[in-house]
């Protein structure tokens, strides 16, 4: 039975699985779309939307959090000087996921995560 167990842990323990999602959000914020596994970026999603609706309010207090959960001050600059204010009255949903089939390799699905 899984009573009361939250979130994919994507076959990994949680330090590298928070390490992962750092990283993929980071590139997220500074390219604006990733090309990514389906199960990474149906996580990812959550991540990143939680950090826009953070930098939807600028002072030091938010840019000290978002420093807390990325790994570069560029992206957490970014998000408080242009897409903070560009979602500013959006409630949700600042992220869409396109499929893109199967990864010719191992066969992986494969989607790409990008900013609407």
């Amino acid at each position: 039975m899984r009573h009361r167990k939250k979130g994919k842990i994507l076959d990994r323990k949680t330090g590298p699985r928070i390490a992962l999602l750092k990283n993929l959000a980071d590139s997220l914020v500074i390219h604006e779309k990733i090309k990514t596994t389906k199960a990474k970026a149906k996580v990812l999603r959550g991540v990143v939307e939680k950090l826009i609706t953070i930098g939807k309010e600028n002072n030091l207090t938010t840019y000290r959090k978002l420093l807390a959960c990325l790994p570069t001050k560029i992206s957490a600059k970014k998000i408080l000087d242009k897409l903070g204010p560009k979602y500013k009255e959006k409630n949700g949903g600042y992220t869409r996921i396109i499929k893109l089939g199967r990864r010719k390799g191992d066969g992986a699905e494969m989607a790409q995560i990008e900013f609407v």
